[in-house]
């Protein structure tokens, strides 16, 4: 009875329409917002996906049947069978572990692109639009130039610049994908920095970088992070581009986009060296494409009321 009546008073609590603190506040905003996303079923396959990439990537030794970069020529180029569940490669690497130790490089990349670009743009962005002026338009100018080049062709001249290497590869796409969040930010600091609380704020003498980060960035934070989620499709398949031209992750280290550069030469006899990592990156990026678009409809109002 107890126990029920605590589910109860735990529900009641984060379904009420009057919250009581700051905390309440956001925890029924946060369930209201699972809540939402809960009832979307393609957003919870999304979800899905995700979380077996998470899980896949943590227990990677426990699930690998074999070493990832043990060769074996005798058994090189076999199809999927119960010996290696999907089959071997060229020289005789189970294509299952490669896949599996290759989600760990996959979100590795997303992971630290995700804390870098998304700051960099949040910053560009929220203070171009504060500040206006000179600021705002050499800050832009910037931008622009960077959002005229397609993302793979940049990310190409900085590893070119670089070396190849899946740290320099994680720099040039997290300094080529900071450019849309700037944007996305100077929009969204447009439409706030001349609202009331902003003027009450000045007015109680809180300075320009108070005002940015305590009052105009935590604004921007739901549309960047709606950009996060529908960007890490592009930003998974940068990284799979630039390992398929040799200038991502280096062998023998396991990485998507690689294992599909030496398995295209035996695309015609032996599909699944080539197929199978094309087909876990197409699973993973819609997976991210699926849960951007409940998070857009969730974080942004306006997409609600539309």
């Amino acid at each position: 009875m107890s126990k029920a009546l605590q589910g109860s008073g735990w529900r009641g609590w984060l379904t009420t329409d009057t919250p009581r603190s700051r905390l309440q506040a956001r925890a029924v905003a946060l369930w209201q917002g699972w809540l939402t996303l809960r009832s979307n079923a393609l957003a919870m396959i999304g979800l899905g996906l995700i979380a077996l990439l998470v899980l896949m990537a943590i227990f990677a030794p426990l699930l690998a049947t074999h070493a990832p970069n043990a060769q074996n020529l005798d058994t090189r180029l076999l199809p999927p069978g119960p010996g290696h569940w999907l089959g071997t490669d060229e020289l005789g690497r189970d294509v299952w572990s490669r896949l599996v130790y290759g989600s760990r490089v996959t979100l590795y990349v997303v992971a630290l692109v995700a804390l870098t670009a998304p700051v960099i743009g949040l910053v560009i962005g929220t203070v171009a639009g504060t500040l206006g002026g000179w600021t705002d338009r050499v800050l832009m100018r910037v931008t622009d130039i960077f959002l005229a080049f397609p993302r793979l062709i940049l990310a190409l001249a900085f590893v070119a610049a670089l070396g190849p290497g899946i740290e320099n590869a994680i720099l040039a796409i997290a300094l080529t994908a900071w450019p849309p969040y700037a944007r996305v930010a100077r929009a969204e600091t447009l439409t706030v920095r001349r609202s009331d609380y902003i003027a009450a704020a000045r007015l109680q003498g809180a300075g320009t970088l108070r005002i940015i980060t305590g009052h105009i960035m935590p604004m921007c934070l739901s549309s960047v992070i709606v950009r996060i989620t529908l960007d890490m499709a592009g930003i998974i398949l940068t990284a799979a581009g630039l390992g398929f031209l040799g200038l991502g992750a280096q062998p023998p280290l396991a990485e998507w986009g690689a294992m599909i550069s030496s398995g295209r030469q035996y695309l015609l006899t032996h599909w699944w060296v080539a197929t199978i990592p094309g087909v876990a990156i197409l699973l993973v990026s819609l997976a991210f494409n699926l849960l951007g678009d409940a998070l857009r409809d969730i974080l942004d109002p306006r997409s609600a009321q539309r």
